[in-house]
């Protein structure tokens, strides 16, 4: 899979996840967001495999998603 496939596909992917987010009442969150969430796993380790990267996206839950933005907040990094 072409790079620019692969960016395509987890772009769609992490607007999917912030959509079910959104119908469950946390409107204002973006696939930017839950990429940058997500990919904040692998800053250490590296990206893994496409598998990998769709079963963390989609199994993305609220609770981690907002502990992650609470400390964004508090090193200071916009959002």
């Amino acid at each position: 899979m072409a790079n620019e496939e692969l960016d395509r596909v987890i772009e769609e992917l992490c607007h999917s996840k912030a959509e079910e987010f959104r119908l469950i009442g946390y409107e204002h969150i973006t696939g930017k967001e839950i990429w940058e969430c997500v990919n904040e796993k692998y800053a250490k380790t590296g990206q893994p495999e496409l598998h990998q990267i769709v079963s963390d996206i989609l199994s993305l839950k609220v609770t981690r998603f907002m502990n992650y933005m609470t400390l964004s907040a508090y090193k200071g990094n916009p959002f």
